[in-house]
């Protein structure tokens, strides 16, 4: 991601944008091919298929927030941020629902399909819609610095999920800490020393951004843990199929599309700081409240908890998001008039660190989910394979339960995993919850600025702030 910003400023946003988009309908159309001949064949096929998705995707992301502005008309240029927030989540529950479809009634490589018309569109819209604009003045992609962001990251994510299975003291685990350690060093070193840097360090200086970018990024975290421990509850434990599966994770879409329509109100009346305060707490009650799922409880109580988490989750990352670039100055925030935008900057250093929360998040509580899980589980009588089998998840086991016949063996696993489960979402809610307490002790009191010019009494004039008013 940090990278493709670089690449449209220098070649054209238009033009990398569409690439990427291309790159991923390549990536879907190859995972799409995958049949069930060998697992060989399907292990590298979805291998290659997942990396091509993600170079595609990392041009994707921030390209599209960069060539909005250019959309608007140089006398509009309103902050994306404010106006066009990224996507929430809501559409990734609705596209898990087709892919649960999908899986139900044809080969499971089909899910890849989602995918194609999708992109397809894209690539119609940019050819026919979009201006190209560039910055040829940009600086050059440092491939150093991409090398040393993704060896860093790839080996710190590594280690994290790796370390459960030999211990967190296994010499290996602690040795691709401290490699993960130096490079990230020689990241920053090397960004810091640079005139015109990739990654602008400079930006976590401002304490506004910091603080909400940081904001951003912890409400991630959890809510990307909390979101890979539900889909094997819900099938494994509670026996839906795919589709069933992503249907009941749609009531998060309910939470968020209240947060939607309500978080601007909000933050017109109470300031950005409260409202990422209080959706943060409501992501930490939500995710204390899943803690006491047992293993006789029915859907409707997690109906019930994801609901508030998707209140949380939309109260809290989209303000601070807003926030963060709110506080920038324009030029650095990567939204200037049509012809004059950079696709690096704040929103491009924002993004990337949510992204690696994100992906920290569920390697992370992952981890301790599979930690948990395993060591409660009971496997004693059974042979070594089946017993590794059953170790590796509760999907796992409920399969060998079937093949055994061995109902203590599934009783076992859905008791372990909601055990592992509740310890994640707990862990998650106590995340959230000091990360509440933090942005309501440092945030600033970012409230909406008053008007200069008032309007004469009597005149009905709209004088409803915006959200990027709000995050000043």
């Amino acid at each position: 991601m940090l990278p493709a910003g670089l690449l449209g400023d220098r070649f054209g946003r238009r033009r990398m944008l569409i690439a990427g988009l291309g790159i991923f309908l390549a990536g879907s159309l190859v995972g799409a091919l995958v049949d069930d001949v060998t697992l060989v064949i399907v292990a590298r096929a979805v291998i290659v298929a997942r990396a091509v998705m993600g170079v595609g995707g990392a041009l994707v992301m921030p390209l599209a927030m960069a060539v909005l502005p250019s959309c608007s008309g140089p006398t509009s240029a309103p902050r994306p941020s404010a106006r066009c927030p990224p996507p929430p989540p809501s559409a990734c529950r609705s596209a898990r629902s087709v892919g649960g479809w999908l899986l139900d009634h044809f080969w499971w490589g089909s899910v890849f399909l989602v995918n194609v018309p999708m992109a397809a569109l894209g690539i119609v819209a940019c050819v026919f819609l979009l201006p190209e604009t560039s910055d040829p003045a940009s600086p050059k992609v440092d491939t150093v610095s991409t090398a040393f962001t993704a060896a860093g990251l790839s080996t710190l994510i590594y280690a994290i999920i790796e370390a459960p299975h030999p211990g967190w003291g296994d010499p290996l685990i602690l040795a691709l800490f401290a490699v993960s350690a130096l490079l990230i060093t020689l990241l920053v070193l090397r960004e810091r020393r640079s005139s015109r840097p990739m990654l602008d360090l400079s930006l976590l200086s401002q304490r506004p951004f910091l603080l909400n970018t940081l904001a951003a990024t912890l409400v991630m975290f959890v809510l990307s843990g909390l979101m890979f421990v539900l889909p094997q509850y819900l099938q494994a434990v509670l026996g839906y199929d795919a589709f069933g599966t992503g249907v009941r994770m749609l009531p998060m879409m309910g939470g968020l599309l209240i947060a939607s329509r309500s978080a601007q109100p909000l933050i017109a009346k109470f300031g950005a700081r409260a409202v990422i305060t209080g959706g943060l707490i409501a992501l930490a009650f939500a995710a204390i409240l899943g803690s006491r799922t047992s293993v006789d409880d029915g859907y409707g109580f997690t109906a019930l908890w994801l609901s508030i988490a998707g209140l949380g989750f939309g109260f809290a990352v989209v303000p601070a998001m807003t926030a963060a670039l709110g506080a920038l100055p324009r030029d650095r925030a990567g939204w200037g008039s049509p012809h004059a935008l950079k696709a690096v900057g704040g929103s491009g250093l924002l993004m990337t660190v949510r992204q690696v929360g994100s992906a920290i998040g569920i390697a992370l509580l992952g981890s301790l989910l599979a930690s948990a899980y395993s060591h409660r589980l009971d496997t004693s009588g059974l042979p070594g394979t089946a017993a590794d089998t059953a170790s590796d998840s509760v999907v796992g086991a409920h399969v060998v339960a079937t093949q055994l016949g061995d109902r203590a063996l599934a009783a076992s696993a859905d008791a372990s995993y909601v055990h592992g489960m509740s310890l994640v979402l707990l862990v998650s809610g106590i995340a959230a919850l000091i990360t509440a307490l933090l942005a309501a002790a440092l945030l600033p009191n970012a409230k909406p600025a008053e008007p200069t010019d008032r309007p004469a009494p009597g005149k009905d004039t709209d004088m409803a702030p915006t959200t990027a008013d709000a995050g000043q």
